[in-house]
């Protein structure tokens, strides 16, 4: 529960960020992939099917960070600025 309430988090401050400054948002997204990608590596270690389902709540969350970051900076685009 508290891991859904960090990505939630984490997508809220990087779509937020994209919006404002969408030049430097990209730095905290690519880390932000680093650790999830780091942390889908290590479940992945697992041997079959565990590895996969443990794999799994790391991609989602990457993917929502992405996609998260990527709508901030199509955002910008329409705002009045």
């Amino acid at each position: 529960m508290t891991v859904v309430i960090l990505v939630v988090g984490v997508c809220v401050v990087l779509f937020v960020l994209a919006l404002l400054f969408p030049r430097f948002s990209r730095r905290p997204q690519r880390g932000m992939d680093h650790a999830l990608e780091e942390g889908g590596q290590a479940g992945d270690r697992a041997p079959g099917r565990l590895g996969r389902w443990l794999r799994k709540p790391f991609t989602t969350s990457e993917k929502a960070v992405d996609e998260s970051a990527s709508a901030g900076r199509r955002d910008r685009g329409k705002l009045p600025l």
